[in-house]
């Protein structure tokens, strides 16, 4: 969105980059080195990218350890309690290194922050995190770190309720040569009951389609090869802007661009998904035919309880009509176990729904309350033994589904994208499909970066064994 605000705010972040740029060349005789760590989901990983961008324009360099870094940097997640338990481990192990060095900076930014007790808890209890910011303020990083290093303040919190505006045009520092993250819009207006993250990341704003195109034509001619839109709810894509477009249009725009690529996205909301979303991913080669659609539970209760707007016959006509349209399609998904009430036999509904759709993937979760959220308000009777017994339970199922679906592409040629070369396995090289599936195949390392046909001969629960047709 090009508002007088967010032009503001991009010019702003240029100016603090090249001040901090100054004062650091000021301190420093060396490359001052950055320890920048990312937790939780894609959209964070691709923030984080956006930080390092900021952090090597201002001049640092980085480095993959805290012991002997001049800035350290969390980027948090708020999905769930164990997560924040977690990085709050993390920052805590950061006090000996900034006692040893106390010119040691040290931030900690993104959702977790994005609430009131947990920016209290730092103040209070991590006193030596010097910058906090929440994902509202990203563009004002620069200007945080100048005032501390330039002295003006010790200690600054910068972090907003909300923001309409989304500023474009910061530097990105990317993690992956073949690989890119690009977020298309920020925010979400679903507020699932258990879900914190409209209340991290604020409501829906979508990025305008030029700008978007601008970026994917900018990766394809830097040679990338797979782009994953990012959104949490890409198939709302486009409201409020104007001229009028939505997910399928800027889809069928971007694969159309010119050039040796193919895209991904998520996440994708079973209520937005449509009929011409599907139709498009069928029309254009270029569209991976891996859909990751989150249905959380297989009962219709839980569902409606989750407020998530759909129920499963609704699902599973998508499911239908896509296999129809597009051959060979996949889909993965996400599942919580032991929502507030659940009864076995809703869970059981859940197993049903996982063998009729059979999933290439499942992203699971033992439900985990959120402050501020509904769900985290309701009645939960069934303790966490059970739920970890049922989780248990849908793992052997789906395993079991992965290994038949793996073993069914046994004798087909996939076309995969050679990613890199196998740790464990010299000469081995590993790649995925258009569907996701991960394929292990023997070649060399100048094929890496190049679609290659890969013919399936043997399967694994986790991976496909594959030879190269030449």
């Amino acid at each position: 969105m090009d508002t007088e605000l967010s032009y503001l705010q991009r010019k702003g972040a240029e100016y603090f980059i090249q001040e901090t740029k100054r004062v650091i060349e000021q301190r420093h005789t060396a490359l001052p080195m950055a320890y920048v760590h990312s937790f939780g989901c894609q959209q964070n990983q691709s923030d984080t990218e956006k930080i390092m961008g900021m952090l090597s324009a201002m001049g640092y360099g980085f480095t993959p350890t805290a012991e002997n870094a001049d800035l350290v940097l969390f980027n948090t997640c708020a999905i769930r309690e164990n997560a924040e338990t977690k990085i709050l481990g993390n920052i805590g192990a950061i006090k000996q290194y900034k006692m040893a060095n106390p010119n040691l900076v040290v931030c900690v930014c993104g959702c977790m922050v994005q609430q009131k007790h947990i920016v209290e808890k730092l103040q209070k209890s991590y006193g030596f995190v010097d910058i906090i910011f929440g994902t509202h303020a990203l563009a004002s990083f620069p200007e945080l770190l100048y005032q501390k290093l330039a002295g003006l303040e010790t200690k600054l919190v910068n972090v907003l309720d909300k923001t309409d505006d989304i500023v474009e045009g910061l530097p990105v520092h990317r993690q992956d040569a073949l690989k890119a993250w690009l977020p298309i819009m920020y925010g979400c207006d679903n507020f699932c009951t258990y879900c914190v993250v409209p209340h991290v990341r604020g409501r829906e704003r979508s990025r305008r389609p030029e700008d978007i195109l601008a970026e994917v034509r900018q990766l394809v001619a830097d040679g990338y090869r797979e782009i994953t839109l990012l959104g949490q709810n890409v198939n709302s894509y486009g409201k409020g802007l104007s001229p009028a477009i939505n997910f399928s249009g800027l889809l069928r725009q971007i694969a159309e661009i010119p050039g040796e690529f193919r895209v991904r996205f998520m996440t994708s909301h079973p209520r937005d998904c449509t009929h011409e979303l599907l139709d498009t991913i069928a029309a254009y080669d270029k569209l991976c035919i891996g859909i990751h659609l989150p249905v959380q539970s297989g009962s219709d209760r839980i569902l409606q309880a989750m407020n998530r707007h759909y129920d499963t016959a609704h699902y599973l006509e998508l499911v239908d009509y896509a296999r129809k349209k597009i051959p060979g399609v996949m889909f993965t998904s996400d599942i919580i176990v032991g929502f507030p009430g659940e009864t076995r036999a809703e869970f059981e509904s859940t197993l049903e729904l996982i063998r009729k759709v059979r999933f290439e993937k499942l992203f699971t979760f033992i439900f985990s309350p959120r402050p501020g959220t509904k769900a985290a308000e309701m009645e939960d009777p069934v303790p966490y033994s059970v739920k970890s017994g049922w989780l248990r339970e849908l793992l052997e199922v789906q395993t079991d589904i992965v290994y038949d679906l793996y073993a069914q592409m046994i004798g087909h040629t996939f076309v995969v994208l050679a990613e890199a070369e196998s740790k464990s396995k010299p000469g081995v090289l590993i790649g995925r499909t258009n569907t996701n599936v991960l394929m292990e195949f023997e070649g060399t390392k100048d094929l890496i970066g190049h679609f290659i046909p890969v013919k399936a001969l043997k399967a694994t629960k986790t991976a496909v064994i594959g030879q190269i047709i030449e």
